[in-house]
């Protein structure tokens, strides 16, 4: 008797949960997203520093704006999972699936590696308009209140921003946000692969959660380590206001040469600690939301 194929999700079921799950995880670490932006816009152009620290950021967020100014933005942060995660999710299934061979062998680590930018790119570019939201949602408590931008939530931000700079400033900073995606996702495969065989290799690790979580968090290092420096860039060019009529910034070399000559060369890893400390958590939490979902979806529609 010939055995039946099991039953698996519709591929838009697995991309709805995919984009769900990193909007649940986005609620648990959105305040150390607000953190990490602060500190890379504090102290522009100067040596001094607005924040001494992590925690001296945080502290001063919630003294001078209350518990609910650290969930700053979350409307768009919400949005960005929506439409990064779901359209990354998405394009990794397609063309992981193309590129498996007819006897179900799947691509080689380049092929992957290739994939993974590629499908990180993408959903870079489609969620760079919530990213522009988010980066200046959550810079808008550090300024006098006269020069406050005050959007009410995400949809307010991108509605403004198109009526008052034009539609194309909703793709302020798009090459930096995609090549920031480039570099993470080239560097969380190969770190992370190579974290988890190093892991097991040691005699110390199962292939269990706990493996995983560790290799999450040594690959989440690395990755934070190599993707910094993009990232400051994306954020201080989503961020920055027309003087005279003139951007702020030409261009991407021009922050980084800025950033190094006024700041210091280690300024590039402004925020490192809560991006870090967001990368493995999300991860973990994203993880642990889509098996949750898979499970119930399991149990309550395909064995009914």
């Amino acid at each position: 008797m010939a055995q039946t194929k099991p039953k698996t999700s519709p591929k838009a079921i697995k991309f709805l949960f995919g984009g769900l799950a990193g909007m649940g995880a986005t609620v648990f670490v959105q305040p150390l997203d607000l953190v990490k932006n602060r500190m890379q816009l504090s102290g522009q152009g100067t040596t001094a520093r607005e924040y001494k620290t992590s925690f001296h950021a945080l502290f001063s967020i919630l003294r001078n704006e209350g518990v609910g100014g650290i969930y700053t933005g979350l409307s768009a942060g919400l949005l960005r999972q929506a439409t990064y995660t779901t359209t990354r999710l998405g394009i990794y299934t397609i063309l992981f699936e193309k590129m498996t061979s007819a006897d179900g062998r799947p691509p080689n680590f380049l092929l992957k590696a290739l994939i993974g930018m590629t499908a990180g790119a993408t959903g870079a570019f489609v969620g760079t308009p919530a990213e522009v939201a988010l980066i200046r949602m959550t810079a808008d408590g550090r300024l006098p209140p006269d020069q406050r931008r005050g959007y009410r939530n995400v949809f307010n931000a991108l509605a403004r921003i198109t009526k008052e700079e034009g539609v194309v400033t909703l793709w302020r900073g798009c090459i930096p946000t995609m090549a920031r995606a480039v570099v993470v996702n080239a560097a969380q495969l190969a770190s992370y692969s190579q974290s988890k065989q190093a892991l097991l290799d040691s005699g110390y690790f199962n292939d269990d959660i706990l493996c995983h979580f560790c290799a999450s968090m040594i690959s989440g290092l690395v990755t934070t380590a190599a993707s910094m420096p993009v990232d400051i860039v994306k954020t201080r060019i989503q961020n920055m206001r027309m003087i005279d009529g003139k951007p702020e910034y030409k261009n991407g070399l021009e922050v980084l040469m800025r950033v190094v000559g006024k700041e210091g060369f280690f300024s590039l890893w402004k925020g490192f600690t809560p991006y870090y400390a967001r990368l493995g958590p999300h991860t973990v939490l994203t993880f642990i939301f889509l098996e949750q979902m898979n499970r119930l979806y399991k149990s309550y529609v395909l064995d009914r």
